[in-house]
């Protein structure tokens, strides 16, 4: 982990995911490195996963939803904590696809999870976007 503190993944635009179970410290380390990133005068956004879901749809029907992406795109860092735990609704895989086509080669982006990569398709819920999502999202796995 000490090889990720000096940033230069978020350089090249590089993404991390960190997996394991309940209490492994996922969520502290993406906070620690967005911390450092912050420090070092680096734009970062923390969103658990479902709080940032909620908050797409209901920008979605009051029209914030575009500009609310456009905020996640802008940051040099983002951080989604604790991704998978439900199935994704068809909005959401759509936003999340934007999200990771918007950040592609662009941004950083850490996710933390307690399920296994393997099990990530069935947790997106459809099979071509899953592919899709995943081609454009992880480059670094810790866990």
């Amino acid at each position: 982990m000490a090889h990720l503190a000096d940033g230069a993944w978020i350089a090249r635009h590089e993404n991390l995911l960190i997996t394991g179970p309940t209490g492994l410290g996922k969520s502290w380390i993406a906070c620690a490195l967005g911390h450092k990133a912050c420090r070092d005068g680096r734009p970062v956004l923390y969103q658990r996963a479902p709080r940032m879901f909620e908050a797409l749809a209901l920008a979605r029907g009051d029209g914030r939803h575009a500009r609310i992406l456009k905020t996640i795109a802008r940051m040099e860092v983002l951080i989604i904590d604790d991704w998978g735990l439900a199935v994704l609704t068809a909005a959401e895989r759509r936003d999340l696809l934007e999200i990771f086509e918007d950040r592609h080669g662009r941004a950083s982006t850490i996710v933390t999870s307690q399920l296994p990569v393997e099990h990530w398709h069935e947790a997106i819920g459809d099979p071509t976007l899953a592919d899709a999502i995943l081609d454009v999202s992880f480059i670094t796995h810790t866990g």
